[in-house]
């Protein structure tokens, strides 16, 4: 008999995150037996169109358990949904997200499980028994490379978000099944209403763009022209940890290391002298470009390019220049 693999997926909104799908990607390496069954969980409240296109990606089973009580996570309240969900079986294998669910969840699994945990996955080596986690250590500084011991009873993983590659849909996927939540007799807190800061704005863990400002944006409508270029690209607004304590901006939009942690495809610093703390938030994004006066700050030192200038006049002039660009690309 195989192993039994869940991925504890996560919607916001109503709709799937896509690491959850980054998670199933991770799973899929791990099988290391045709008869290796993967399953899904699915916990929250409308979830109708993020339970379809989980369903398209998993062989297996993928449970939701879709309950008004459920729309705003509680730990006690989703660890039991998840339990209640596998029917008691208690698997082999559980991934999630490295999110801030993900984060808090994880470990209440793994203690259900008696099960070793890895967090923070950005990277597979090999498949199967020979599957091994790369995760960074020293706020990225390292990286470094574990494998689970053999024969390990139970193995939980968080993956960092857009760090692996997307399960792709099945031509064959698994049913659904709807699982009725009974919340436990012992919930020792409810939560009543969550107010959202951030509400209609890109989720800063999964944007592939980001327009990100530090100090050098001097106040809070200093972030207007940030705004302008990231609305031009389709792109999320960020900041650096100077800029959020300064009151230039909300902390929501923090990225470093007591921050988010993102991995866009573009990374636009504009005004941040890269102290370690933030680049331990960044570090890892696929093209890192840096507008700073100062030609010596350390931002430069991770940017694929670099512009030495005032990002309020440099700013306004890359949306201007990529409102062109896409103007023409679709005429």
């Amino acid at each position: 008999m195989g192993q039994s693999i869940v991925v504890v997926a996560e919607a916001r909104n109503g709709k799937l995150r896509q690491v959850s799908l980054e998670a199933l990607h991770l799973v899929r390496a791990a099988r290391t037996s045709p008869d290796d069954r993967i399953c899904a969980v699915l916990v929250g409240h409308s979830l109708a169109e993020a339970a379809e296109r989980l369903r398209a990606c998993v062989d297996g089973t993928t449970y939701v358990v879709d309950d008004a009580r459920l729309a705003a996570y509680n730990p006690e309240a989703y660890a039991a949904a998840v339990r209640s969900a596998l029917g008691g079986e208690r698997p082999d294998f559980v991934a999630l997200g490295h999110t801030a669910l993900g984060r808090d969840l994880a470990p209440a699994l793994a203690a259900w499980l008696d099960a070793g945990q890895l967090s923070d996955v950005v990277a597979l080596e090999g498949a199967g028994d020979a599957l091994a986690y790369v995760r960074p250590l020293y706020a990225g500084k390292l990286l470094e490379t574990r494998r689970f011991a053999p024969g390990a009873a139970a193995r939980v993983v968080t993956v960092r978000p857009s760090n692996l590659p997307p399960a792709e849909p099945l031509a064959s996927p698994g049913r659904l099944e709807a699982v009725v939540y009974a919340p436990p007799d012992d919930l020792r807190a409810v939560v009543k209403d969550v107010i959202r800061q951030a509400a209609g704005r890109l989720d800063l863990t999964e944007a592939r763009i980001i327009v990100s400002g530090g100090r050098g944006v001097r106040s809070a409508d200093g972030f207007k022209p940030l705004r302008e270029l990231a609305a031009v690209l389709g792109a999320a607004v960020g900041a650096s940890r100077a800029a959020c304590d300064a009151g230039y901006c909300e902390y929501a939009l923090q990225i470093g290391q007591t921050g988010k942690v993102v991995t866009p495809e573009l990374y636009i610093a504009c005004g941040i002298s890269g102290a370690i703390q933030h680049l331990a938030g960044m570090s890892r994004s696929r093209v890192i470009v840096a507008i700073n006066k100062d030609p010596e700050a350390p931002i430069f030192k991770v940017a694929d390019y670099g512009i030495v200038g005032d990002l309020f006049e440099i700013v306004p002039l890359l949306t201007e220049e990529f409102k062109k660009l896409l103007a023409s690309s679709t005429a």
